[in-house]
């Protein structure tokens, strides 16, 4: 007990290491945001088709998807510090990779990786979050965190686009893999290990508390939003930079659309997040804000110049903001502390899951029926796991935890 008491007492406080927290996500997915709307652009000019651009966003996707599972399991046993210095490692290198590459396929492999990077980054920090939160902040919490997260977000894109329109799309490149190699040192240095905010747990067996994570309706819930959620993120992400080019649009108004799209997603945030803390139950403000999300993606469909674009965009991120801040704290609230890792791995790859399978599946099929088919097709596709969520949410009593002591 004295050095479970000593260590509380030299570790930074709740804030702190909150604001700590929200520096590191802002420099991985700065970085890593960059590239968003310029890899499927600089794919096109090696000669890639619509097929082949779905193909290689769905490759880091889909790895992501399978790895953060598992990798999110790793975390609550090999500790949070040490994936997410191996997340940032393998997101940096990634960047200066494709820095020379020269044709789609080798892209292809590199997104292989960059999923990788990703699957150990974003689940390790999502339930790091949870672990220094107290009960009462979970919301606030994700506020702050994801406020920074999809700020990067936002700023990613628009850097991107500006430093590819004045430099050129290897340059890119370039500067996303030094950004995000300040943050591996940022986490090297300054974040501490789990073992030092944690008490000392009875290992459990995973396999039998992922087993028991599968029975719990309300994060199969949470799970199944998030993956019907995310195919309209992988349709925005992937196809989008093609059918705004198609609209009229260049690499720098393609930018400032996503930028709009991050700066409204991470300003409601704070808000969200306070008033997720407030409100009887969390699930609703999940499914208004899907609500508003599959009617973003019709929005998409029908826009037809940059203000049209940037208006759908803001909807699309204030819809966004409201969703997914109220889903990250709904999967904490509904399992204990030492599932988070599972519970927030499993959370992650069903984010990459869905954006894979909308990379993969929706090129073939836009080839076919055109954009904006597509686009509506996808808010259809979004709505019907709007429903998903609501029948697994259904009679789902708020979990009552006991105040972390900070």
């Amino acid at each position: 007990m004295t050095n479970v008491a000593s260590n509380k007492s030299a570790i930074p406080s709740y804030t702190t290491l909150l604001w700590i927290c929200c520096g590191v996500a802002f420099g991985g997915f700065l970085g890593s945001h960059m590239r968003l709307p310029v890899v499927p652009l600089y794919a096109r000019s090696l000669g890639a088709d619509t097929v082949l651009v779905g193909i290689i966003n769905s490759a880091f996707l889909l790895m992501a998807a399978l790895l953060s599972f598992p990798l999110g399991m790793m975390s609550d046993r090999l500790g949070r510090k040490r994936l997410a210095c191996f997340g940032a490692l393998i997101l940096s290198a990634t960047s200066f990779l494709l820095y020379f590459s020269r044709t789609p396929w080798q892209m292809v492999w590199i997104y292989l990786f960059f999923g990788i990077g990703l699957a150990a980054f974003g689940p390790t920090m999502m339930s790091l979050v949870a672990d220094i939160s107290p009960a009462t902040h979970l919301g606030r919490s994700y506020g702050w965190y994801t406020t920074a997260l999809y700020t990067s977000m936002s700023l990613g894109p628009a850097l991107g686009g500006f430093v590819a329109e004045e430099l050129g799309f290897l340059q890119v490149f370039l500067i996303s893999g030094i950004l995000i190699f300040i943050t591996f040192w940022l986490i090297l240095f300054y974040l501490p290990r789990a073992r030092h905010i944690l008490e000392p747990r009875a290992k459990k067996n995973e396999s039998a508390v992922a087993a028991n994570l599968l029975h719990n309706r309300p994060l199969v819930g949470c799970w199944l939003v998030t993956l019907g959620g995310c195919f309209g993120l992988g349709m925005f992400i992937t196809f989008f930079p093609l059918h705004a080019q198609n609209q009229g649009l260049n690499v720098a108004e393609i930018g400032l659309v996503f930028a709009v799209q991050g700066l409204s997603n991470a300003l409601c945030r704070i808000p969200f997040g306070y008033l997720s803390d407030r409100v009887a139950r969390r699930g609703s403000l999940v499914i208004l804000g899907l609500l508003g999300f599959s009617a973003a993606m019709v929005g998409f469909a029908v826009s037809e110049n940059v203000g049209h674009f940037i208006l759908t965009a803001t909807l699309f991120g204030i819809s966004m903001g409201l969703a997914f801040t109220s889903v990250g704290a709904l999967i904490a609230e509904v399992v204990d502390q030492e599932s988070r890792g599972l519970a927030m791995g499993g959370y992650n790859t069903c984010i990459y899951f869905g954006m894979m399978l909308s990379s993969a599946l929706m090129g073939g099929i836009i080839q076919k029926i055109g954009f904006e088919k597509g686009f509506h097709l996808t808010a259809v596709i979004n709505f019907l796991f709007v429903g998903f969520f609501y029948l697994f949410m259904k009679n789902y009593e708020p979990y009552k935890g006991e105040t972390i002591t900070q």
